[in-house]
């Protein structure tokens, strides 16, 4: 596994990215520097970690619209998304605490 630096609201985080995944972890990176940043923006939310799990399920909701991915049920490929999305985040916010 590979460490990639990223920066996410203005904070850099070291992580794990699977070899030939660095594209696809840049393009989810700067996801959520766009959906955390339109939020801070907003001036309604201020608290880091607020804003990212507003950010999470945003962009979870998103990932929920497209439907279903591969051959997984609707709701098992969107909780699995969530699962997924809702671990890297507590990955990244590591030393600040767990989201959930």
């Amino acid at each position: 596994m590979k460490q990639v630096e990223v920066s996410i609201l203005g904070q850099v985080y070291m992580l794990g990215c699977p070899e030939g995944g660095e594209a696809l972890l840049t393009t989810a990176v700067a996801a959520v520097d766009r959906e955390m940043t339109a939020i801070r923006e907003s001036g309604k939310v201020r608290a880091r970690e607020r804003i990212a799990v507003l950010a999470a399920l945003n962009l979870a909701y998103q990932l929920a619209e497209r439907g279903p991915a591969g051959t997984a049920s609707p709701a098992t490929s969107r909780e699995a998304d969530v699962a997924a999305l809702v671990q890297r985040i507590d990955r990244a916010l590591g030393e600040d605490g767990q989201l959930l």
